[in-house]
């Protein structure tokens, strides 16, 4: 991989080497239906010390199927398993497309970067006409090449999430992207537990990702604890995102490994 300048910006927040490390608190479905709490979420996010709060665009249908076949039932095992299957927790856990242009202007108000994950192409066209300043790729949809494709061609800033990705898929990600017109992109270390172990967090992974594709690099953090985060900045991380919540106890979807304001 050719090395591109690797530091760039995220509205006004720069990223990337003798940087601040950037931060950002993943929203997802927090928000447990309400608008008025994804406001105040933000508003605590800017408070605990976040650049950037981080949305995930889609709906059930964009995302899934609504089905009870095998492929889309939730495992007995799984922290989810009272939505049954994958359409019932994604019903649940998406954010209203119709709150996303309220809450772009609240971040900015608010003096906070916002930008957001996108599941389909759909979902890009749509962001776009909000002026979206940047994307992140999911780790579920790293292999998407149509949604790749489409975010590159934006020339916006992407994040890839890595998760259960082995490096064919990040590679494939990265040249899709690069061949697209994407020129910024981070890819973070990602443990695809909820909430993840901080004995798997594996954050020599770090640096082997910047130097391998010649990227900004840093940790999608799923534990409950920040001695992975830390450890992330000490090996060269230079983004850490959590998810966020206002209290645990007030449950939905991502509430189980999420942190509160006053431990983010």
């Amino acid at each position: 991989f050719i090395r591109d300048k690797m530091n760039f910006k995220i509205g006004k927040k720069k990223l990337g080497k003798n940087c601040k490390t950037f931060i950002v608190a993943e929203l997802s479905g927090n928000h447990n239906g309400s608008i008025r709490r994804a406001k105040k979420l933000i508003k605590l996010a800017k408070m605990a010390g976040a650049d950037a709060v981080k949305l995930q665009t889609y709906t059930a249908d964009t995302i899934t199927i609504k089905s009870n076949k095998r492929d889309f039932k939730i495992k007995g095992n799984s922290p989810w398993k009272k939505y049954k299957n994958f359409w019932n927790l994604y019903k649940k856990a998406s954010t209203p497309w119709n709150w996303h242009k309220e809450l772009f202007k609240f971040a900015k108000k608010t003096k906070i970067e916002i930008f957001t994950s996108p599941f389909d192409e759909s979902s890009v066209d749509f962001l776009e006409d909000l002026n979206c300043p940047a994307y992140k790729i999911a780790s579920p949809v790293i292999n998407h090449v149509p949604l790749l494709e489409k975010v590159a061609k934006t020339k916006k800033p992407v994040i890839l999430s890595k998760g259960l990705a082995k490096l064919a898929d990040i590679i494939l990600a990265v040249k899709v992207l690069r061949n697209n017109g994407c020129k910024k992109i981070a890819i973070l270390q990602c443990v695809s537990s909820y909430p993840a172990p901080v004995s798997q967090s594996n954050v020599k992974t770090i640096q082997h990702l910047a130097d391998t594709f010649g990227v900004v690099a840093g940790l999608s953090d799923h534990t409950l604890s920040n001695a992975a985060s830390i450890a992330s900045i000490a090996i060269g991380g230079s983004v850490i995102e959590k998810h966020f919540t206002l209290r645990r106890a007030d449950g939905g979807p991502d509430a189980a490994f999420s942190l509160e304001p006053d431990e983010f």
